[in-house]
């Protein structure tokens, strides 16, 4: 009797140790709406816990799956009571979400946790499409959603699907040549997060010049599309200008857009539960085809082939105009449209023929919006003064044509009329000699005859008259043809002499500050600089502009810094020279750069020679 209770209570105690034991237990589950794992599928191995405290340590490398997430999903408890003893146990779930990578079997585990062995699992992986993939009765909560996850490169869908699509617009679908037209592209998509990574190339303009814009979206918006909400952005936006008549057409890139698919699976404690999982999707716009019209014929002889709405202004920028001394006017086209496209007419040709007009300094100032393309171009002339009197500067048309309007249009600047006073004088006076003539006679006297005569040809001093002058020709001849050659190429001569013709020119600048006679030190000064610049680098007077001496001096291999202290010289020059006197020593400041400056030039055209 004793022998048989002490084993009914080892029984029991036992049964009780084993309900208090702690368990590790290892499970797999393929992805929702699936009964098989196959190369590209999500699935999850879950790693069940009870009645021990720690976290479980999963290995790096899983054989034929990339891990995508591992978390703590789930816990439970439960109590019991047995003959009045309660007893209590905890469950602690943690889920390996995967991705399969390689057919094969493979195993995973046995892990340990809190001491406590877990058992191992094995798993099989199949190709893509080999398995059966019917879904399992009442374990998809959603059945309208698709998994997408087919690979670890992007997913090509074309031109989108009812989840994510992209449609391609233009502001107008039959313009005229040289109209501007906004070219959009506009994301639509129901998936919960997206992200772009990127587009492959830009789309394809044949026959339109291209601006980028800077206007698209920052944040989504919605939209409501046949009956379905859409979140939307505007992601690329173009002003595109048509270059030709005809039919254009306009070919959509590649995107590739990241998203946050919802993936579904189910949990042993929680029931259907969802994650997000990423999805990288390669999609296109559609293409667009633009009807190019002709601009309307004839079009204005002074046609500027502007295209848009533009006004013109214009602007004197000197106020006091004397002979030989530079002065400039600036034409200022504001408006929208093809702005950089824009010709004023020659001026030339308006212009008195007394005032000597150059090639004008273009500056564009252009703002890509979001409908257009606007802002400014300025046209910067010279002129010089060749004469004294009144002239008046004519009035300058811009004639564009108007494609709301569908008419040629004109704006018309401003007219001006000047006065011109003496200036210096730029070339040598010439003054007409008369010849004299001394009519008077001489007496001539006859010496006695005798019939001793030698004749001249005997004599040396006869032959000298011939031998001299012969050699005087050759001399002559030889220095005149070494002369032509020295001056034949008179650019070389003057960029040879343009040093001491500087010098020369710089010595009345002097003179004139000796006497604080600010203007004329301005006057010759500029002249000494702008003269030394046209000679040395054999450019022509309408050539000389700050740019075309720039790159040319860098061209030539002089320093950047040599280039930018003459170009700084010039502009504090013609600073100096319309603004309030500086005084003496702002004069001998710039005297003595101008010196330096040009000393610098000449040892850095010796270096490179």
């Amino acid at each position: 009797m004793l022998r048989k209770t002490s084993i009914l209570l080892m029984m029991l105690l036992m049964s009780a140790l084993s309900s208090l034991a702690g368990s590790v237990r290892l499970y797999e589950s393929p992805a929702r709406g699936k009964r098989s794992i196959e190369v590209g599928d999500m699935f999850y191995i879950y790693v069940e816990v009870s009645d021990i405290d720690g976290r479980p340590e999963i290995p790096s490398n899983i054989g034929g799956a990339k891990v995508m997430y591992f978390d703590h999903t789930g816990q439970s408890s439960r109590m019991s009571n047995v003959n009045g003893h309660v007893t209590q146990s905890t469950s602690n779930t943690w889920t390996v979400t995967l991705r399969a990578q390689k057919e094969g079997t493979y195993s995973f585990g046995p892990i340990t946790v809190g001491g406590v062995k877990s058992n191992q699992l094995r798993y099989t992986i199949g190709a893509r499409g080999a398995g059966t993939n019917n879904p399992a009765g009442g374990k998809n909560p959603d059945n309208s959603a698709s998994s997408g996850n087919t690979s670890d490169k992007p997913k090509f869908i074309g031109k989108g699907d009812g989840n994510l699509f992209m449609r391609a617009s233009v502001s107008e679908s039959n313009v005229y040549e040289q109209q501007a037209l906004v070219y959009t592209v506009k994301l639509y998509t129901t998936y919960d997060a997206i992200k772009f990574i990127g587009a492959t190339a830009a789309p394809k303009f044949d026959g339109f010049v291209v601006e980028e814009s800077k206007a698209v979206s920052s944040s989504l918006d919605y939209e409501t599309l046949d009956g379905k909400t859409y979140a939307t952005a505007v992601i690329a936006r173009y002003i595109i200008f048509p270059q030709m008549t005809g039919q254009l057409k306009v070919i959509g890139n590649t995107y590739t857009v990241s998203v946050d698919q919802r993936e579904y699976y189910h949990d042993p404690f929680w029931g259907n539960m969802a994650v997000n999982s990423p999805l990288q999707l390669n999609v296109s716009p559609n293409d667009l085809t633009v009807n190019v019209k002709a601009l309307p014929s004839p079009k204005p002889a002074d046609f500027s082939g502007g295209v848009g709405k533009f006004t013109i202004a214009s602007q004197l920028k000197s106020n006091n105009f004397k002979t030989n001394q530079a002065a400039s006017i600036e034409y200022i086209v504001t408006g929208s449209g093809n702005l950089k496209y824009i010709q004023l007419p020659d001026l030339s040709t308006s212009f008195p023929p007394q005032l000597e007009v150059y090639t004008p300094k273009t500056d564009v100032k252009a703002n890509v919006g979001s409908s257009n393309v606007s802002g400014s171009v300025s046209f910067d002339y010279s002129f010089m003064p060749l004469e004294e009197g009144d002239f008046k500067i004519p009035s300058v048309s811009l004639v564009y044509f108007n494609p709301e309007t569908g008419k040629y249009e004109t704006s018309t600047s401003k007219e001006y009329n000047i006065i011109v006073g003496k200036g210096k004088v730029s070339g040598k006076s010439q003054t007409n000699t008369r010849l004299k003539f001394d009519s008077g006679l001489q007496k001539v006297t006859f010496e006695k005859l005798s019939k001793d005569h030698s004749p001249d040809i005997y004599k040396f001093s006869y032959w000298l008259w011939y031998i001299i002058p012969f050699v005087s020709l050759i001399i002559s001849v030889i220095a005149y043809r070494n002369y032509l050659k020295s001056h034949a190429d008179m650019a070389a001569f003057n960029s040879r002499r343009a040093n001491k013709l500087a010098r020369r020119r710089l010595r009345k600048a002097a003179a004139a500050m000796k006497s604080d006679n600010s203007e004329t030190f301005y006057d010759e000064l500029l002249i000494a600089l702008w003269g030394y610049l046209g000679d040395k680098l054999k450019m022509p007077t309408s050539e000389l502009m700050r740019d075309n001496i720039k790159t040319v001096l860098e061209t030539e291999g002089i320093p950047e810094d040599n280039i930018s202290e003459l170009l700084d010289i010039l502009d504090r020059s013609e600073f100096a020279k319309y603004s309030p006197a500086s005084g003496k020593a702002g004069m001998s400041e710039l005297y003595d750069n101008a010196i330096e400056a040009i000393n610098k030039l000449e040892k850095s055209f010796k270096a490179v020679k």
